[in-house]
């Protein structure tokens, strides 16, 4: 049992969910203060820890779901053909009941947080869920895989609450954006085998070189979003360098990848993106910290 279930986590790379997490918190900081929430204006601990706990058992479940979903295309891709499921390594059956107790966790997460989080959490599994079959019909599944993690930071904050500012929508899009961008980088090295499958993406739909820059501007979309929210709350100037530093960062990443040289694809995508996501929360957690509101 041991075994399986760390086979599961290493084909969903559970390390990964250090992406999204961090953007949650962030909205759960923002929450708490603005709103003054005990102690002092502070999530408390049992907040964050339900939320930890929600997230982790949130994207665990999506991230499995998508396995099961996509296992023809997984055995029939280069790329993907070694995935547990795809070489049988791991059965269906484990990996459907896997996600059946992810899901269970979540709801008893959201239970423990407050009535609109848990009344909302199907519309979550949902959303979560769905983008598993976007790549089907939409050129366009990466904004959905961006949504599903772009809604951390207003489930996050209805956590604190109970309720929801429309301004961390704002968050909600710069979420979306981020992980469409890098969504949208990391299909360019499945553009031949989309081809054959008949699945849809920006890259097979637009080209690589073309792929690249509607990626370029999605991430711009990202540092005009954050800059923005941190004008609408009225934020202190380690949220402004921590814009300036996800702005560094995703100049940085968009350098590591060329039209013709995809190579350092990997370092683009999981190196990078996971320093973004930490360092963005310990910049603005620094300015909810000496934030006066």
């Amino acid at each position: 049992m041991v075994k399986r279930i760390k086979t599961v986590l290493e084909m969903i790379k559970f390390e990964h969910s250090v992406f999204a997490l961090p953007f949650a918190l962030t909205g759960a900081l923002l929450a708490a203060r603005a709103t003054h929430q005990p102690p002092r204006g502070w999530p408390s601990l049992r907040q964050v820890l339900w939320i930890i706990v929600a997230m982790v058992a949130a994207r665990s479940a999506a991230m499995t779901m998508n396995r099961i979903a996509d296992l023809r295309y997984d055995r029939e891709n280069p790329r993907t053909k070694e995935r547990a499921l795809a070489t049988g390594s791991l059965t269906l059956q484990f990996a459907g009941l896997f996600t059946i107790a992810a899901v269970a966790v979540f709801f008893v997460a959201a239970s423990q947080l407050n009535p609109l989080a848990l009344k909302l959490a199907p519309l979550a599994i949902a959303v979560l869920f769905f983008y598993s079959f976007t790549k089907r019909f939409t050129n366009w599944s990466h904004l959905f895989l961006g949504l599903a993690l772009g809604i951390s930071p207003a489930a996050a904050w209805i956590a604190v609450t109970g309720g929801l500012d429309l301004r961390m929508l704002i968050l909600c899009a710069a979420v979306t954006l981020w992980v469409g961008g890098f969504d949208v980088l990391y299909a360019c090295q499945d553009i031949e085998y989309d081809q054959r499958a008949g699945l849809f993406s920006v890259p097979k739909k637009f080209g690589i070189a073309n792929a690249l820059l509607i990626a370029r501007v999605m991430h711009l979309g990202v540092i005009a979003l954050l800059s923005w929210l941190a004008f609408s709350f009225g934020l202190p100037w380690p949220a402004w360098a921590g814009v300036a530093v996800v702005a560094a960062l995703l100049s940085y990443e968009h350098s590591l990848v060329k039209a013709d040289d995809l190579s350092k694809l990997d370092a683009a995508f999981f190196t990078v993106n996971g320093y973004i996501s930490m360092l963005f929360l310990l910049f603005w957690g620094a300015a909810a910290a000496v934030w006066r509101v």
